[in-house]
């Protein structure tokens, strides 16, 4: 996942835990390390997307490099359903430590750069970019609705790029598809 602001960091890491919550819903645990001072999860939060923040790892790493170190031992480590890493810079030679580590464990493993200096290539299968969207007040009334996500998908492998428009439903704890990301007018006059 890559974000380029706060907004974005919040939306993908309410993504994260939504996905997180599916995987967790038949036990297991899952360990969250990030670099200080950012962590962009709040631990409370986590149970409006369906999460149960006590059986979650919080591990907050001095630097990068210890963060990169405990994510690749965390990924090898089958007690763990998921492993959460946040950071700002990943090189290739990096990402592709952790993919091995994934690809020889059963844990899934999620990447979260915020506001990387250069969006490098990783070696990864999917990458993803979370932006916020206007809600809508349920009912037409004044105020605030659901959270609302615009997903772009922008890279996966033997796959092809995609957008998605969600809104997330508390009753059901599950993405609604709201509809195909709007069009714009550019991209209407040149076809």
């Amino acid at each position: 996942f890559i974000s380029a602001s706060s907004e974005e960091a919040a939306c993908t890491t309410s993504f994260i835990s939504v996905v997180l919550g599916k995987l967790m819903k038949q036990g297991g645990h899952c360990m969250w390390i990030s670099t200080v001072p950012r962590r962009s999860v709040f631990p409370h939060a986590l149970g409006v997307f369906g999460l149960a923040a006590d059986r979650i790892f919080f591990v907050d790493a001095a630097t990068a490099r210890e963060t990169l170190w405990a994510l690749e031992e965390a990924l090898k480590c089958g007690a763990f359903v998921a492993v959460v890493g946040e950071l700002n810079e990943l090189s290739f030679n990096e990402s592709r430590r952790l993919q091995l580590a994934v690809e020889q464990s059963p844990v899934t493993g999620f990447v979260h750069r915020f506001r990387p200096r250069v969006q490098s290539p990783v070696a990864c299968i999917t990458r993803w970019k979370i932006s916020p969207l206007a809600s809508e007040a349920p009912d037409g009334l004044p105020g605030l609705g659901f959270p609302r996500w615009q997903l772009n998908l922008l890279k996966i492998r033997s796959g092809q790029p995609a957008q998605w428009q969600v809104e997330w439903s508390p009753q059901t704890r599950s993405l609604v598809y709201i509809g195909p990301p709007a069009i714009s007018s550019h991209e209407r006059q040149t076809g």
